[in-house]
């Protein structure tokens, strides 16, 4: 692929909070560009991004699907991205292989909870982004607030470059702030775009509002900046330089308006991507580590005469077989060849390469730099794993994910589900890196583990409607964590002997409080030959094993750190597998002989509610062990910012219905863990 095609890709998210018109924003460019011929509605169930059937009965994007349109000479790679935080492993792994973002808010809401979360997944990956805050079409819809927004709760500088002309039903069209041309979107479909003269009433706020974006992309841009002083004229082209550089750089956010359900002001944003948003030649050269030299650093730059690099960031299962998402950095792939898994240390081939368009394809011979392609083929690849040149190996950095917060236990109803289960739930892991599953040790019950229950409940169906396999699921349980309260030291001894060979293992650990997010740390103190340095990694592996098992209440030890301070052997009689045990044992003894805290998940929790429905809301999370923050005011609406343990927030969707006559939302996301109170220690434990 030739260096100047590279410049005309635009690699793009939709990114937003859940109800902000994503999908239909997705399906309005799919129109325009001439890659739909009829408009999809959410609420219809007929969107082409959101093609699966859970998707389609719920109105909400639960899996990211990627799509390839055209526009005034650019390509433009789409991934619709989910809003509710349940998927947010969705996002987070498109925004690792995306150059760029369109973040669309509400004009009503503004920004929402899981607004900010998205943005900073963007801030991680130092995506440049746009904003688009649609719905400018409904009463009580603000440009201005939701702009303040963006600049309070998102620490953003946004640059306004359209205006609205009317507000709520009023809402007729755009004015153009860089072109200084009011903008209608005519016909039905809103297709014919129709530029007039700003209408008279309108022109002076929009002089000062231009006034505004000139002073600010001036001040990121010192050739404007001088003629700015000077007074001179500031052309529309030179203008748009400006703001691209501004935009590149992250330090302006250009914001524009618009609604997408209504047709209008879906067009100057395709203008806006192809003129503000990055190709891949825009970006910094990829970085990755040399796996055959410890700590030394590679480049590879977005051309075809570079070795080949590709990151896989997406599995999806299909009736053909399993589909891998690529992103290309580096060299072309080419179809019927072999490559090399460099983290797997392993050759994969690539039967077939295909351009996606939701759940359809698009054959392809080769793709190049700078595309997001899926292929057909690879067998041990997963989720952050690299492809490359066997000759020039790279390893790109991985993703990374939350941990699960929420688990049910899962029982197959016939012999032939129970066969079968195993290898759809391998299956729906290797799609999903925040879906695990694992065996209860106590009682035999297979566990699954997700962001939600929402989550778990979508992966239920899709058990049933996909594969065909019926089960009983147990209520949801939270994934409780275990941690020590002080400091302990034991010793663990396993002497085994039954006529033969014996097994002794001799260890002292010492266990310790630990600050941190879910670590276990293995310290290794020993001195001298009382244990071999064989025999440590045996030492750790059964520690560690038995931390993930729990030690006190059968819940994750974490928050630990666990040092090997002394030990013995036999010449004849030690082993891994003794050593293993014995450090099993000694883990054990230190843990209980100083004792455990729980710790529960906590979520931040944003509830959009009435004033006259504000006390009784206040107190039913006051019931539910609730901490109230803060309270704002938006539009008509109170907002309450509080945090709240998950294991009082099941069937709060009903609850909060039933108090607020269905008239209040709200969101949840996982915050942090926290230690749980006596009370419901003992009651657990119990």
């Amino acid at each position: 692929m030739a260096s100047g095609s590279i410049e005309n890709i635009r690699n793009i998210g939709i990114i937003a909070h859940i109800d902000a018109g994503k999908t239909t924003v997705t399906e309005r460019i799919l129109y325009y560009t001439g890659k739909a011929h009829k408009m999809g509605e959410v609420h219809e169930g007929t969107t082409v991004m959101d093609w699966m059937e859970e998707e389609q009965e719920r109105g909400i994007t639960i899996t990211s699907a990627a799509t390839t349109c055209m526009w005034k000479g650019k390509q433009i790679n789409i991934i619709d991205t989910p809003g509710h935080v349940d998927f947010t492993a969705e996002v987070e792994r498109s925004l690792r292989v995306l150059d760029g973002a369109v973040a669309v808010f509400s004009g009503v809401e503004g920004v929402e909870a899981q607004s900010e979360t998205v943005w900073r997944q963007a801030d991680k990956y130092a995506v440049p982004r746009l904003a688009f805050v649609n719905k400018m079409d409904r009463v009580g819809a603000s440009l201005d607030q939701t702009v303040e927004d963006i600049r309070d709760r998102l620490g953003a500088t946004p640059v306004v470059l359209t205006l609205p002309i009317g507000d709520g039903q009023d809402f007729q069209g755009i004015i153009d702030l860089i072109g200084m041309r009011a903008l209608y979107f005519c016909g039905d479909d809103g297709a014919q775009v129709t530029p007039e003269d700003i209408p008279a009433s309108l022109m002076g706020g929009a002089e000062e509002r231009r006034e505004d974006m000139l002073e600010t992309v001036a001040e990121n841009d010192d050739a404007l900046m001088e003629r700015y002083i000077e007074g001179q004229e500031i052309g529309e082209d030179d203008l748009r330089a400006g703001i691209r550089a501004a935009t590149l750089s992250a330090r302006i956010v250009p914001v524009l308006c618009g609604a997408a359900f209504k047709n209008k002001g879906v067009q100057p944003l395709l203008n806006a991507i192809c003129h503000y948003l990055p190709s891949p030649l825009d970006m910094p050269a990829v970085k990755g580590v040399d796996p055959e030299e410890e700590g030394k650093i590679l480049e590879r730059k977005p051309s075809a005469q570079e070795p080949l690099a590709a990151l896989a960031f997406k599995i999806a299962a299909d009736r053909h077989g399993e589909l891998t998402f690529l992103r290309v950095y580096s060299g072309v792939l080419k179809a019927n060849t072999r490559v090399y898994n460099v983290v797997k240390d392993k050759k994969e081939s690539v039967t077939r390469v295909y351009r996606m368009h939701a759940n359809k394809r698009e054959q392809l011979n080769e793709i190049g730099p700078g595309e997001i392609c899926v292929v057909v083929g690879p067998k041990f690849t997963v989720t952050g794993d690299t492809l490359c040149d066997s000759r020039e190996p790279i390893i790109l950095e991985r993703m990374s994910f939350p941990q699960t917060v929420i688990s049910m236990a899962l029982e197959p109803k016939t012999q032939d589900d129970k066969v079968r289960l195993d290898d759809v739930l391998q299956t729906l892991a290797k799609e999903d890196p925040t879906f695990t599953k694992k065996v209860d040790r106590e009682t035999g019950q297979l566990i699954i583990s997700g962001m939600g229950e929402l989550h778990l409940e979508v992966l239920k169906h899709r058990m049933l409607r996909e594969f065909n396999i019926d089960a009983n699921v147990g209520k949801p349980k939270v994934a409780y964590k275990e941690t020590v309260v002080g400091a302990a030291e034991a010793e663990g001894r396993f002497i085994r002997q039954s006529g033969g060979r014996g097994h002794y293992a001799v260890v002292t650990l010492r266990v310790e409080p630990l600050a941190g997010e879910g670590q276990v740390e293995f310290v290794n103190e020993v001195v001298g030959g009382e244990i071999p340095k064989e025999f440590i990694p045996a030492v750790e592996a059964g520690v560690r094993s038995t931390a993930g098992g729990g030690v006190v209440t059968g819940y994750p030890l974490v928050n630990v750190r666990i040092t090997l301070l002394d030990g013995s052997y036999h010449a004849v009689d030690s082993s891994d597998i003794a050593f293993a045990a014995a450090g099993s044992m000694a883990l054990r003894a230190a843990v209980e002989k100083v004792g455990v805290d729980l710790l529960e998940p906590i979520m931040a929790l944003e509830v959009l509610v009435s004033e006259e429905c504000l006390g009784d809301v206040i107190g039913d999370l006051n019931s539910r062990r609730a901490m109230i923050g803060r309270m704002d005011q938006r539009g008509g609406l109170r907002v309450i910012h509080a945090l709240a343990p998950l294991a009082e927030m099941f069937g709060y969707a009903t609850a909060i219905r039933s108090l607020t006559q269905g008239r209040a939302t709200y969101t949840m996301e996982p915050r942090e863990y926290r230690g749980v109170p006596k009370q419901i220690y003992d009651k657990i434990v119990a």
